[in-house]
């Protein structure tokens, strides 16, 4: 175990046993939604981990220690804090360790903790991507190139719908990473079901997941993987009404200056008030869906492990009927 990560005593005893645990990042906690909606979010996430059969592991930096697993003290004061705590992607975690300092981890930065704690499986609402002009500002999330690196498993409504998710595609296909389409062929967009992206892998159920991503790992490709899981159809978005508040705050951050990992929080508070909070309900409801999958993945990937289910070649035709 790496010296510088603390497991909360259940994620330790859980991993320990061969149990499935779920990773649960900490970034959309402090900057992705306000308070006390971060908190209640965080506390329902955790809960749906567990209805279905996983131990959660939220991910944060504390004192300049790398968590997995947080008490319900901490995950309180991270939510109440909010935006003051540093956003930690790669580039920042020596620092913030070397500072002994606080941080919220990103998808990418969630991923590095995942793995040195030997958690395969991560829930999220939304990855990151290339930004839309990345032609001239190479504004690329460090996501992509951390899912090129380190094998986790990440359950996701797709890239967020504020990035241009055809090159987002073309960046993980250049880097070896599978993008798995769960019941669904093509890429989900966030706020809405379909992107209108071809995805060339597709999984119907956890245990397909789970043979994949244990075929993926004994080759010895090291990358990880995107399971794409469209948000719930009761819950999308209207795709003229999200993509016009989308239109609209990216036309708000371009006239402000606003950059880099800035970016992100800026867009999704205002596309939530734009569209009068219902693309927050909206993202709430996508985390929700993605934490039930990633523990069903999850325990299907402990027991496959365990050596208790069969292995199946994986099929990934895409032209299955979408359900």
């Amino acid at each position: 175990m790496n010296p510088l990560l603390d497991l909360h005593p259940e994620v330790a005893a859980a991993l320990a046993a061969g149990q499935p645990v779920v990773a649960l990042e900490s970034t959309i906690v402090a900057h992705g939604m306000p308070w006390p909606h971060n908190l209640q979010t965080a506390q329902q996430v955790e809960a749906e981990v567990r209805r279905h059969g996983a131990v959660p592991a939220t991910i944060a930096l504390l004192g300049g220690r790398l968590k997995a697993g947080l008490g319900p003290d901490e995950l309180q004061a991270l939510a109440q804090r909010g935006p003051a705590i540093a956003k930690a992607s790669r580039r920042d975690l020596a620092r913030l360790v070397a500072e002994g300092a606080d941080g919220a981890t990103t998808v990418a930065a969630t991923m590095i903790v995942a793995a040195l704690a030997g958690i395969r499986v991560f829930a999220t609402g939304g990855i990151g991507g290339v930004h839309r002009g990345a032609a001239m500002t190479m504004d690329v999330s460090a996501d992509l190139l951390e899912l090129a690196r380190t094998p986790v498993a990440v359950v996701c409504a797709g890239a967020k719908s504020i990035l241009d998710l055809g090159l987002t595609l073309e960046v993980l296909e250049t880097h070896g990473v599978p993008v798995v389409g769960y019941r669904t062929n093509t890429l989900p967009a966030f706020y809405v079901r379909d992107s209108g992206h071809a995805l060339e892998q597709r999984a119907d159920d956890p245990a397909a997941v789970a043979r994949l991503m244990h075929a993926q790992w004994s080759l010895g490709l090291g990358a990880g993987l995107v399971i794409a899981n469209p948000i719930p159809a009761e819950h999308q978005m209207p795709r003229a009404r999200i993509d016009a508040a989308i239109g609209q705050a990216l036309a708000e951050a371009d006239a402000q200056g606003v950059q880099g990992k800035a970016s992100t929080p800026f867009l999704l508070a205002r596309v939530a008030a734009l569209t009068g909070g219902d693309s927050l309900a909206a993202n709430i409801a996508l985390v929700l869906n993605n934490a039930a999958l990633a523990a069903q993945v999850a325990a299907a990937y402990a027991q496959l492990e365990a050596g208790a289910g069969a292995y199946f070649t994986f099929s990934s035709k895409a032209s299955r009927r979408d359900s």
